[in-house]
């Protein structure tokens, strides 16, 4: 079986140094030193709540080597949570619950690029994104995906081989509406021309 190796990092001596002794002995886990940080897989970051100071650990180490983050905290209040969610975190643990057994199953399901999280927290999440896209996005015409409702008409009717005027014609918009439609998503997203804006529409399953 191979070994998944992790860093583990906390945000006292103390607690770094528990956890570490806790997974040492787990056969699936192969706990790596800070000096070999490059060499890790899953990075396990023990803190007490999701704070500025938290988010900055959890960037920085995945700066430096490891994709993936398991975050262990005492609290986590919905800020936190969508904190954590936004710096990358792949797997969540309450820290009451964080026996060597439990962090070892989410450890090895990050490594293997599967998310961990309680179902309580999963739905607050929910919640949470929910929120964000009616009060954030929907006022602004735009979703998820970062392109707004008229932007994703325009790119189907492009999908389907529709040149300019016929575009025009079908949605009532201006020629030079529609131009400026596809030169933004273009210049937004860094896409080269009207091809390369259809397949990453369609590759990221938008149309």
């Amino acid at each position: 079986m191979e070994r998944v190796p992790v860093y583990i990092h906390a945000q006292d001596p103390i607690s770094e140094a528990g956890v570490c002794s806790a997974l040492r002995p787990r056969p699936e886990l192969r706990v790596v030193r800070s000096e070999d940080i490059g060499e890790a897989r899953v990075a396990l970051v023990v803190v007490d709540s999701v704070d500025e100071e938290a988010v900055r650990v959890m960037r920085a180490v995945q700066r430096q080597g490891p994709s993936r983050v398991v975050l262990v905290a005492s609290t986590l209040d919905d800020g936190g949570l969508v904190a954590a969610v936004e710096a990358g975190v792949i797997g969540l643990v309450r820290r009451s619950e964080a026996t060597p057994e439990r962090l070892a199953r989410v450890i090895e399901r990050a490594a293997g690029g599967e998310g961990s999280v309680p179902s309580d927290l999963l739905g607050r999440l929910l919640t949470q994104v929910g929120s964000l896209q009616r009060q954030v996005l929907v006022p602004r015409g735009l979703t998820f995906s970062g392109l707004a409702a008229r932007e994703v008409e325009v790119l189907r009717l492009v999908a389907d081989g529709y040149d300019t005027a016929e575009i025009s014609s079908k949605l009532g918009y201006s020629e030079r509406t529609v131009k400026t439609v596809l030169h933004d998503v273009n210049s937004r997203l860094q896409l080269r021309n009207r091809c390369h804006a259809v397949a990453y529409a369609v590759r990221e399953g938008l149309i």
